[in-house]
């Protein structure tokens, strides 16, 4: 049997993000069991040029998002980026969700030869939707997820390999 695209996106998506969730509610109760302002965990850097907690996951979900809109020709939805706590990251996160489960698998599958072209300022990119989906999505999606999590791991928030892998 070979894997779809539906199966190699959304579910994988989903799960991880499903996990982002749990460790964001970690984050949430360490800062409030220790007295801890929860800016000095959203706003967190590793480095001085590295964005700080929101924007590791507004771009993740900016990925994920247009990835299935884009396999699925169809319109990416537009979120603002306006999440300063954990709750709207939470909220952000549930409503990408949403919608990637709300594209049926149908529309998925079948695309790994669709042409996906991105622009980059003046720069674009064309892609095969698999390659799209395998070695630019899913590598920039996990880089922003593990970031994020490194985020409030580096904080002293007490989470691990099995929290990040979650199941």
């Amino acid at each position: 049997m070979t894997l779809s695209m539906y199966q190699a996106s959304v579910p994988v998506f989903v799960r991880q993000f499903a996990s982002l969730t749990a460790i964001l509610d970690k984050g949430a109760a360490f800062a409030a069991e220790r007295g801890i302002d929860p800016s000095e965990l959203i706003d967190a850097r590793l480095a001085p040029d590295m964005a700080a907690l929101p924007r590791q996951i507004q771009i993740a979900s900016d990925g994920v998002k247009g990835c299935v809109a884009r396999l699925a020709g169809i319109d990416v939805p537009g979120y603002a980026d306006t999440e300063t706590t954990f709750d709207t990251l939470k909220e952000r996160i549930a409503k990408t969700v949403a919608f990637i489960e709300s594209v049926p698998a149908d529309q998925i599958d079948g695309t790994e030869d669709r042409e996906i072209s991105l622009k980059f300022g003046e720069q674009s990119i064309n892609l095969s939707g698999q390659a799209y989906l395998l070695t630019f999505v899913l590598p920039n999606f996990f880089f922003h997820v593990s970031i994020a999590y490194a985020l409030l791991r580096s904080k002293g928030v007490e989470i691990g390999k099995r929290d990040y892998l979650g199941g």
